[in-house]
């Protein structure tokens, strides 16, 4: 990933419903979420929704496929995996350390 999507995906993260809208499209896997389940989980106004899955797809975080009359949105793993190599990459300075957390149970023992 390249700094300049790597600015781009942090900067559309960097709201607390962006973030916490990437965070539910993440839990809901390859089924997404069309938008009115969205609006409904988050509770987030329609208007305020679409502004929010604008940016997160104009940063590549997120996908939009048209189902018929819906839009489903997803989560771009490989887009939200390459911001997470990124940050990563340079780990401890070539160092030895210990690996980035993949997992939750990981992550509690870290």
């Amino acid at each position: 990933m390249e700094i300049k999507s790597a600015i781009d995906a942090l900067g559309a993260l960097a709201q607390e419903h962006r973030l916490t809208l990437f965070r539910l499209l993440v839990q809901a896997g390859e089924a997404g979420m069309n938008a009115g389940a969205i609006a409904e989980k988050l509770g987030v106004p329609n208007s305020s929704l679409s502004f929010h899955l604008a940016q997160l797809r104009v940063a590549g975080l997120i996908t939009q496929e048209r189902q018929h009359r819906s839009l489903i949105y997803r989560a771009n793993y490989p887009a939200m995996n390459g911001l997470i190599d990124f940050l990563t990459e340079n780990c401890c300075g070539g160092a030895e350390c210990a690996p980035v957390a993949t997992t939750k149970e990981q992550r509690k023992i870290a």
